[in-house]
């Protein structure tokens, strides 16, 4: 797959109703791919698909739902005929101190992130053997580095990372390539929704640079959109993050020393955070379980 290859090929970016998802959808879609959209909002999905290029499609689907994904592979194989390339962006996101972290949502972050990455790939892996396609995991920074009042987030990405590092050592001799992206603070409105809270928009500032910057969304898919037609195993949204692989073994007690001291001066303004889920996409998760509970009920 090259630059001339896209066109005419099938992709299908989950969490893209906003954000690096939907940019993603309409970049491919202006290279003459044909995309299916999978998330959690309809409305929003229905309009990035009806402003796309040429021929697309929307699903409504929660990532982590098995039989979900795996009616939504169908279908998308029914509809295109053949699924080559899957983004698994997905992503939701909590912050604050561990101790208070609300479990429900510490644990979703975990769920949508890792375990719907996962049951993303297993839906339309079938495809992508047929196709000998790609796969692009979407992992971020926090795969690179830890840092504090980010443990569920964290903990996910680095976990993305782990499995599409195993899942490409598995399929490859099959003709399936399997590529991790990484993304530093995007202006998305996960982002913003963090900012929102003043602890956590002054430790983001006060990281090194040029880790405490936000960056504009799309140089960055852009970048994506080149790993996805290179079959990248690794794909930077940010130049410097390829950097930092050669410098994440020093990076935990790094941040360990740092991140101490930062804490330590935030203390006393770390009581009474906001513990769910942040930004819109967050909180349309949030919504879509309260409607599967009341279903359920």
């Amino acid at each position: 797959m090259n630059r001339n290859g896209l066109a005419g090929r099938v992709a299908v970016v989950t969490g893209a109703a906003r954000g690096v998802g939907e940019l993603l959808a309409r970049k491919l879609s202006a290279r003459g791919v044909r995309v299916a959209l999978v998330g959690l909002e309809p409305d929003a999905l229905k309009q990035v698909s009806a402003r796309l290029h040429g021929d697309s499609d929307h699903w409504y689907a929660d990532v982590t739902d098995h039989e979900a994904m795996a009616r939504v592979a169908r279908e998308v194989r029914e509809r295109f005929g053949r699924v080559d390339v899957v983004v698994a962006n997905a992503g939701v996101a909590t912050g604050g101190p561990f101790a208070d972290s609300d479990p429900e949502a510490w644990r979703r972050v975990i769920e949508v992130n890792l375990i719907g990455s996962a049951v993303t790939a297993r839906a339309f892996l079938p495809s992508l053997l047929e196709s000998r396609g790609y796969l692009l995991q979407i992992a971020s920074l926090a795969a690179l580095t830890p840092a504090p009042m980010m443990t569920a987030y964290c903990a996910s990405k680095s976990g993305v990372e782990a499995y599409a590092h195993s899942l490409r050592a598995e399929v490859g001799h099959r003709g399936v390539k399997v590529g991790v992206g990484y993304l530093s603070w995007t202006d998305t409105d996960m982002v913003r929704g963090a900012d929102r809270d003043d602890v956590m928009r002054e430790l983001r500032r006060r990281l090194p640079w040029p880790a405490n910057r936000t960056y504009p969304p799309g140089p960055a898919v852009d970048r994506l959109v080149e790993g996805i037609e290179r079959r990248a195993a690794h794909v930077y949204g940010q130049w410097w993050l390829r950097g930092m692989q050669g410098a994440r073994g020093c990076l935990p007690a790094l941040v360990g020393a740092v991140g101490t001291r930062e804490m330590r001066r935030f203390a006393d303004r770390l009581t009474g955070m906001r513990t769910g889920l942040v930004g819109a996409g967050g909180a349309a998760d949030e919504q879509h379980r309260r409607q599967v509970g009341t279903e359920c009920n």
